[in-house]
């Protein structure tokens, strides 16, 4: 095996790898610094580019996209009190009141040190746990895996979001959307609508970029805000640097909680981070400066939010199972490009894995590197509103999901379930879990299938079958027994019991939903509906429960009742709701459908700028015409068509604007 590794290493190392790993690595650098996207979101940008590519080039710059998310993401998190990614949430308590005493520098150097350690930490781990789990995984049959898939949709579910109800119907309502297309079993077409673009399931970029990029963007639109307030960093990078060694074994630990957190399906990101942090204020004994300023406290949620990507890969590689959402996504590009995780992956692909490590480990010191480097200009660039940006990201996202089977629905199914993204985020409903219970949904579905025909129900008699389902009854019964209070809450809060009824309307469309895919189901074979009938009635009975929950507590306060709105401080009240940027991203569709997608995209961008951001007409048409050249850049480089509308039927146009 050492043969292996070396050998992975050198063809990591040959100049056309490394080049794939160090773009990979940039990419990430610049989805963590603008925030609304995030792995999930960068990696979903991605896919449409690395489909039948050569497995040793797209690889690495996945990982190195992945690896690197969680470092420049404190940028923002640091500068401004607001996280590139959830995964710097913990970060800001004492990251940003550095920044706030001129001491960003060192707040900065502390993070991207104590980032790149705890990213090789979690490589180590990657590691050791592949010479550990090979004989595990050989050993796992049909029914184990059904069971893993089920464990793993049980933590997800009870782990993530405020309430563990909605966090497993967020599972439920992936796994329906997961069924949607062809079932596995006979070739029978479920939840299509009759429609072509149906028939083959929703594209995994589509939900990716409609659940997290869409609501992130649309959230810091209404807060009308830069990406940084702190103009200058001050000095202090090399003694940030220094105070992470000196606070080693606080980075160890922290790095340690990240991987056995990251290893849990369905954990990671602002978990990791929360929970790192919360043991660094259990085990430091002066504690009167955190969350004031205290270098300790973004030490410790930054070791730890790198070195979870090393445990996520754990179960993602050997198993299948997504350790988090972004792992998720990184699973189905596996997908794309023909790698099959789990057994194949450690007998047939085993200098594929080894390729992953070194390529995680190599991304999290160049990522550092460059961050330590780069940082004061960096941070110059944070000083742009974003509201200027914004017009470029929305279109980059459409631009992506149009990518995903280059077809005009694939704008309307953005469109559609980023609007149900944002309100699952205002809500309070597990984001992760629903894209998790997506990916796994065809796994799970086939999984039922192999395990009924192989054994029969006699797999339940089988010994890991049976350790594996009281692993289930353990974590559903410890999550519910001692899952932490919400409280305290108070009338002025977020989960004040105010403004239920827009609430009460989403449950209730939610509801409706499952309905008909009971009813749509119960229109086909058994082993057609089998799958999405057990998901929709579950799905219904955890929703009938939430909703006598709300109707049993609704005049107090809960955590049920959770609004983000309520978050907001009186003089941060947006001037505009949700309603007014879904608007303005269906003015892009009508705009693309008018006049095609080139031609609609420098309409929407100069409209927005003018508009939104009060930039003067012809400087925003300057800055469209520029989105139009790389547009162009685009199309001529790797073959794209965009989208028509009605002028290109009309009108003969030259390239690139027909």
């Amino acid at each position: 095996m050492t043969d292996i590794i070396l050998s992975a290493l050198a063809s990591l190392l040959a100049p056309m790898h490394f080049l794939f790993l160090l773009m990979g690595t940039m990419l990430g650098l610049v989805v963590g610094i603008l925030p609304g996207l995030g792995g999930i979101a960068g990696l979903s940008l991605l896919l449409p580019f690395v489909y039948g590519g050569d497995p040793t080039l797209v690889l690495p710059m996945m990982i190195g996209l992945l690896a690197v998310t969680n470092t420049s993401d404190t940028f923002p998190a640091v500068l401004m009190g607001i996280p590139g990614t959830s995964s710097a949430q913990a970060t800001i308590l004492d990251g940003f009141p550095l920044a706030q005493r001129g001491e960003a520098a060192r707040a900065l150097g502390a993070a991207f040190s104590a980032s790149m350690i705890g990213g090789l930490f979690g490589a180590v781990v990657l590691t050791a746990s592949i010479y550990a789990a090979r004989p595990l995984i050989l050993a796992v049959g049909f029914g184990e895996q059904l069971m893993l898939i089920l464990l793993a949709l049980t933590m997800v579910g009870m782990l993530t979001g405020a309430s563990a109800l909605k966090g497993l119907v967020s599972c439920g309502l992936g796994l329906l959307l997961g069924s949607v297309g062809v079932a596995p079993a006979t070739g029978e077409y479920r939840l299509a609508f009759d429609t072509v673009y149906l028939s083959d399931g929703i594209p995994l970029v589509i939900v990716g970029l409609a659940l997290f990029a869409v609501p992130e963007m649309v959230d810091i639109l209404r807060r009308r805000a830069r990406i940084s307030s702190v103009p200058e960093l001050g000095s202090g990078t090399l003694r940030g640097f220094a105070e992470t060694l000196r606070h080693k074994w606080l980075v160890v630990r922290c790095s340690a909680i990240g991987t056995l957190i990251g290893a849990l399906p369905g954990l990671g990101g602002s978990v990791t981070n929360w929970v790192a942090y919360g043991h660094v204020v259990q085990s430091v004994k002066d504690r009167d400066l955190l969350g004031k300023g205290d270098i300790r406290g973004v030490i410790g949620p930054e070791s730890a939010n790198n070195s979870d990507n090393g445990g996520a890969l754990v179960p993602t590689l050997m198993f299948g199972i997504p350790g988090s959402g972004s792992m998720a996504v990184f699973l189905g590009g596996l997908v794309l490009i023909g790698v099959e995780p789990g057994i194949g992956m450690l007998e047939r692909h085993l200098d594929l894995t080894f390729i992953i490590i070194w390529s995680l480990a190599l991304a999290n010191v160049i990522g550092a590197g460059t961050c330590l480097f780069l940082a004061r200009p960096i941070a110059r660039l944070t000083l742009v509103p974003f509201m200027l940006l914004a017009p470029f990201m929305i279109a980059i996202i459409y631009f992506a999901a149009y990518q995903a089977s280059r077809n005009w629905a694939d704008l309307a199914a953005l469109f559609a379930l980023g609007v149900l993204g944002m309100y699952m985020k205002r809500f309070g409903w597990s984001r992760p879990a629903l894209l998790i219970g997506f990916v796994l949904a065809m796994r799970l579905d086939a999984a039922v299938y192999q395990s009924v025909q192989v054994y029969g129900m006699s797999f339940l008699e089988r010994a890991g079958v049976q350790v594996i389902l009281a692993l289930i009854a353990v974590s559903v019964f410890l999550a519910m027994r001692f899952k932490p209070a919400r409280e305290p809450l108070t009338p002025d809060g977020p989960h004040a019991p105010a403004r239920i009824a827009p609430q009460m309307i989403f449950l209730g469309a939610i509801i409706a939903c499952v309905v008909y895919v009971i009813y749509e189901s119960s229109q086909r074979t058994f082993l057609a509906s089998v799958f999405p009938m057990s998901a929709a009635l579950v799905s219904l009975a955890l929703l009938c429960a939430l909703a006598a929950a709300f109707m049993r507590i609704r005049n107090r306060p809960s955590y049920l009742f959770y609004d983000s709105e309520r978050e907001w401080k009186d003089h941060e009240r947006p001037v505009h709701g949700d309603l007014h940027y879904q608007a303005w991203m269906l003015g892009l569709i009508g705009a693309v459908a008018v006049a095609g997608f080139v031609l609609g995209v420098f309409a929407f961008i100069a409209a927005f700028l003018k508009l939104k951001a009060g930039v003067a007409w012809h400087r925003a048409a300057l800055a469209a015409s520029g989105a139009i050249a790389v547009l162009a850049f685009l199309s001529h480089v790797f073959v794209l068509d965009y989208p028509g509308g009605l002028l290109q039927r009309l009108i003969e146009l030259p390239w690139p604007l027909n």
